[in-house]
């Protein structure tokens, strides 16, 4: 069965607003409890609210892009989308690698001696490491 990348993008921006929403939903309510979880907190609302905006407008792009294209021209671009998302998803799993580490060196320099700098660093961790694998995993099923 071959892939409709159209139907695919819509899955992929789907997950990924509810990933954002998610990470909002649960990083309000630790805004209040204790400096680290405060830390851990802001970047959950931060990444969900960016995420959230990425999602929006992944969605409608693809959307457009889908709307201007004839039923032929559809099956003619779909590898050429395919490709791109595909390189687009393993860009950002690279980048994601990068923000994992970010957050460890935070832990350790900022983090050291302050727990809502402490509490910044695992919740970019739990961010990145999430994105990782969603990036990767979407990434992975595109032939």
């Amino acid at each position: 069965m071959k892939l409709d990348i159209w139907n695919f993008q819509t899955q992929l921006t789907r997950r990924l607003a509810v990933w954002s929403i998610a990470s909002i939903a649960v990083g309000l309510p630790l805004l209040s409890i204790d400096p680290f979880s405060r830390g851990v907190g802001i970047q959950f609302i931060a990444w969900g609210a960016i995420d959230l905006l990425i999602a929006i407008f992944g969605s409608r792009s693809a959307s457009r892009r889908k709307a201007r294209l004839s039923p032929d021209e559809l099956l003619d671009t779909a590898p050429k989308e395919t490709a791109n998302l595909k390189r687009i998803l393993l860009i950002n799993t690279a980048l994601d690698v990068f923000y994992v580490a970010g957050g460890i060196a935070l832990i350790f320099t900022l983090g050291a001696e302050n727990p809502e700098w402490r509490g910044h660093g695992w919740g970019i961790i739990v961010q990145g490491g999430f994105l990782f694998f969603f990036d990767l995993f979407h990434a992975l099923k595109l032939k």
